[in-house]
C-alpha cells in the first residue's frame, strides 16, 4: 500500500516537472525566436513606433482693442467631477461618511460662491446626494459636481471641506480642464471679431468668421512636432520642433466708441421695429474702423443680437450712390459749374425706358441741389446728358468707377468681404438706374470708403480692422495706413462736401431733421425698395434705408454709414432711422469729448456766433469744465452719487459732466438745456425707465 502511494506521488512529481520543463522550453524558444529569428521584424516595429510624430498645437494669439483691452483670448476652464466607485470609497468606508457629512457645507459654499448657477442650497444638496441613492456598482465614475470654473474659482472650491483633501484623487475627485476661446466684452463687435471652431478639413481649431478667419494664419501660429524616445525605464515624448504661438493682433476697435455705436443702433432698431441694422464708424485720416455693429432681431426672444456681418455684403445702395456718381461727373468734366441750372420736371423717360420720377420734384434746380434734393432725374441728366461720355458709351461708367479703385479688394480683415458688382457694359436704361443706386450690388464698407475719401480731401485710405501684430519672440509689426489713391482733386472734394452738408443744412435737404447745435453733420440719405424673393419685383412696402456721411462737417474726423432694414413702426424715413443713429452717435461722442471738443459752461463764456445760446462748445482745453460758482450757486460733488442701472439717478445740483456720467452709467441717454448746475430733471429721480430712454436735464 505504501509502495503504491509512493509510486503515485513520484509519478505526479515527474508529470509536473515535465510540464515545467516543457513550459520553460517554450519560453526559451519564444525568447530565442523573438530576439534572434524575428529580431529584424520587432526592431522594425519598435523603430516605426519611435518614428511616429505627434503634432503640438500652438497657442492661438489674442485679439486686442485699440487701447490694448482684450477682445478675444484663450482661457482654461475646469470641471470638477467625482468618481463614486473609486477604490478608496470601497476600502475606506469612512471616506463615504466624510462626504455625506460634508454635503450641507459643500452646498452652502457652492450656493454662496456661485449664485449665477441659479441653484438653491436645497437643490445643491439634492444634486450632491443623488449618486448615493444608487447601488455601489451603478454609481457614476465621472459625476459632474460643477463646471465652467476659472482658475480662481477652482482655487476657491479647493477651500471647501472634503474638496480640500491633500490628495483629492484618492477621494475620487477628478479635475478636467479645457481651453476655450472667450470674449471678455461679451457680444461687443462679436461678428467682426469672429469665432473659432473645427473645420471640415481637420479637427484643429481655426477661425470660421470675422478677424479670426481673415487673419487665421497669423493667429493660429506654427504647429510643433514631438516624437517618442526610449529612456532607461520608459518611452517618453520628446519635443522635436517647438510650436510657435500665434500673433496677438491689435484691432482698431475703440471700446468706448463701439459701446456708443451698438447702443444707439439698438435703440433706433427697437423704436422702429426693423428687421436688422448695421453701422460702421471709421477714422477719416487713417481708415481705422473704430466701431462696427451688426444687429438682427432674434425670432425667439424678439431682442436684437449680433448678426451676420452685412457691412461687407452687397446691397443696392439707393441714393447714397448719387455722391459717388457726382464725384466721377466732376472728375470727368461733366460738371464744371455746380450752380448751372438744369431742367428736371416731374418725370423723365431716358432712352425709352420707364419714366424716372422724384419724390419731391420741381421744374428745375442747380446741379449743386441734385444731392440736397436727392433728385433721381437730376442725377440721371448729369450722367447721361447729350454731351456726356456715358451717354455715348455707357461702359465708361464702369471704367470711371474702376479708376477710383472702387472694385479693388479692401482687405479690411473682415471675413466674407465682397467687391461691388456693377455691369461692365450696361444699356443706357440700366445706366440711368445705376447712377442713383439701383441695378448695383455694393457693400456698405465700399460706399463708406468713398465718402471717407471725400471727407479726406480726395485721398482714398483703405478701411482696416487691425493695426499691429505682436509676439513675444519678435519685434511688433505696425501695419501702415494704406493710401490707395487720390480719387479726386481737393477742389472737387470740397464741392462734394458742400453738397453733402446741404443735405442736412439746406432748405430742401432730405436730412434736415439731423440738424443740431452741437455737431454739424454732412451726408446723404438713401432709400431702396427691396426685391420680393417670390415675385422678383420691387416691394414698395419693404425698404432698406441708409445714411452715409461724416462729422464734424467743417473738419471731418469720423465717417459713418448706417443701414436699417424694413422698419415697421414710428419711423420710416432714411433720416429718421439710419440718419438718427448717426446723429445720436455724433451727439454722444461730443458729450464725451471725443470730437476734439471741450464744453465750457462758465457764465462769462459767450456762445460762438451762430450757435444756440443753450448749446455750444469751445476748444480751449483738453477736458470738460463746468463752473463751480454760477450766480453764487455751488455745484455739489458727485462723489457720493450712487448709480443703479434701471433707476433714474438723482443728478440735481451736479455739474453737467457729473450728471452725464451718472445718467449714462444708469443706461440712459441725456438731453440738456442751459449751463451751470442741474436745476431740474425729467423723469424724476428714483423712477424706473427702460434702458436707452432719454433723461432731460435743465441747468442754471
Amino acid at each position: 500500500m505504501k509502495k503504491t502511494n509512493h509510486t503515485h506521488i513520484l509519478a505526479r512529481y515527474l508529470l509536473i516537472s515535465l510540464l515545467i520543463f516543457i513550459l520553460a522550453g517554450l519560453i526559451v524558444f519564444k525568447l530565442f525566436k523573438t530576439t534572434v529569428i524575428d529580431a529584424d521584424k520587432w526592431n522594425k516595429k519598435a523603430n516605426s513606433e519611435l518614428l511616429v510624430s505627434k503634432v503640438i498645437h500652438p497657442q492661438r494669439g489674442d485679439i486686442l482693442a485699440a487701447d490694448g483691452s482684450v477682445l478675444a483670448t484663450n482661457l482654461t476652464f475646469y470641471t470638477l467631477r467625482m468618481d463614486f466607485r473609486a477604490e478608496r470609497f470601497k476600502s475606506h468606508p469612512q471616506v463615504m461618511v466624510d462626504y455625506k457629512n460634508a454635503i450641507p457645507v459643500i452646498a452652502d459654499s457652492l450656493c454662496r460662491f456661485f449664485p449665477n448657477y441659479g441653484k438653491t442650497r436645497a437643490q445643491w444638496i439634492k444634486h450632491l446626494s443623488a449618486p448615493l441613492d444608487l447601488e455601489f456598482k451603478k454609481r457614476p465614475r465621472g459625476f459632474r459636481i460643477i463646471d465652467n470654473l476659472s482658475f480662481a474659482d477652482l482655487e476657491r472650491v479647493r477651500t471647501i471641506p472634503f474638496f480640500d483633501a491633500k490628495y483629492p484623487a484618492k477621494h475620487g475627485l477628478v479635475i478636467d480642464s479645457k481651453v476655450r476661446r472667450t470674449h471678455p466684452y461679451g457680444n461687443m463687435a462679436l461678428r467682426s471679431i469672429g469665432r473659432v471652431g473645427q473645420t471640415r478639413e481637420c479637427a484643429e481649431i481655426h477661425g470660421i468668421s470675422g478677424l479670426e478667419c481673415a487673419l487665421d494664419s497669423l493667429l493660429y501660429g506654427v504647429p510643433g512636432v514631438s516624437k517618442k524616445i526610449p529612456l532607461t525605464r520608459r518611452i517618453a515624448d520628446w519635443t522635436d520642433t517647438a510650436a510657435v504661438p500665434g500673433y496677438t493682433i491689435k484691432s482698431t476697435i475703440d471700446i468706448g466708441i463701439q459701446d456708443i455705436v451698438e447702443n444707439e443702433l439698438n435703440t433706433v432698431l427697437e423704436t422702429c421695429d426693423a428687421d436688422w441694422g448695421v453701422a460702421v464708424l471709421m477714422d477719416v485720416s487713417t481708415g481705422d474702423i473704430k466701431a462696427i455693429s451688426n444687429l438682427e432681431k432674434s425670432p425667439r426672444s424678439g431682442k436684437y443680437i449680433e448678426a451676420i456681418n452685412r457691412a461687407v455684403q452687397g446691397f443696392e445702395p439707393g441714393s447714397v450712390m448719387k455722391p459717388i456718381s457726382m464725384l466721377i461727373a466732376l472728375e470727368n468734366g461733366l460738371v464744371s459749374d455746380p450752380n448751372r441750372v438744369i431742367s428736371t420736371g416731374f418725370s423723365y423717360a431716358y432712352a425709352g425706358g420707364r419714366p424716372i420720377t422724384d419724390s419731391h420734384g420741381c421744374t428745375s434746380m442747380r446741379v449743386s441741389e441734385v444731392i440736397e434734393r436727392s433728385s433721381n432725374i437730376g442725377m440721371t441728366k448729369v450722367i447721361t446728358g447729350d454731351n456726356s461720355i456715358y451717354h455715348r458709351d455707357p461702359s465708361q461708367f464702369y471704367k470711371s468707377l474702376e479708376a477710383i479703385s472702387f472694385f479693388k479688394p479692401l482687405n479690411t480683415g473682415i471675413a466674407g468681404e465682397r467687391t461691388p458688382v456693377i455691369e461692365k457694359n450696361p444699356s443706357r436704361i440700366s445706366l440711368s438706374r445705376m447712377c442713383y443706386g439701383y441695378a448695383t450690388m455694393i457693400p456698405p464698407i465700399y460706399t463708406l470708403a468713398i465718402y471717407n475719401a471725400i471727407a479726406n480731401d480726395g485721398v482714398f485710405v483703405r478701411p482696416r480692422l487691425y493695426s499691429e501684430l505682436l509676439r513675444e519672440d519678435s519685434v511688433p509689426t505696425v501695419i501702415p495706413v494704406s493710401v490707395v489713391d487720390t480719387i479726386c482733386t481737393p477742389r472737387n472734394a470740397a464741392i462734394l462736401r458742400d453738397m453733402l452738408r446741404s443735405v442736412v443744412e439746406g432748405e430742401h435737404g432730405t436730412g434736415k431733421r439731423l440738424r443740431n447745435p452741437l455737431v454739424n453733420i454732412a451726408g446723404k440719405t438713401g432709400t431702396c425698395y427691396m426685391v420680393d424673393p417670390k415675385t422678383h419685383q420691387y416691394n414698395t412696402g419693404r425698404k432698406r434705408l441708409a445714411f452715409c456721411g461724416f462729422f464734424p462737417a467743417e473738419k471731418p474726423k469720423y465717417s459713418c454709414i448706417v443701414l436699417t432694414c424694413h422698419p415697421k413702426q414710428n419711423m420710416f424715413g432714411a433720416a429718421s432711422t439710419s440718419g438718427q443713429v448717426m446723429k445720436n452717435i455724433a451727439m454722444k461722442m461730443f458729450s464725451r469729448g471725443l470730437l476734439d471738443n471741450v464744453s465750457d459752461f462758465r457764465a462769462d463764456t459767450q456762445a460762438p456766433k451762430g450757435a444756440s445760446p443753450k448749446f455750444y462748445h469751445t476748444s480751449t482745453t483738453d477736458t470738460y469744465r463746468h463752473s463751480a460758482t454760477i450766480t453764487g450757486y455751488q455745484c455739489r460733488s458727485a462723489a457720493k452719487q450712487a448709480t443703479s442701472e434701471g433707476i433714474v439717478p438723482d443728478v440735481s445740483g451736479l455739474g453737467l459732466r457729473e450728471a452725464v456720467v451718472a445718467i449714462e452709467r444708469a443706461g440712459y441717454n441725456v438731453a440738456f438745456e442751459g449751463r451751470g448746475c442741474v436745476n431740474s430733471q425729467r423723469p424724476q429721480a428714483g423712477q424706473q425707465l427702460r434702458r436707452g430712454s432719454t433723461v432731460i436735464i435743465r441747468l442754471i
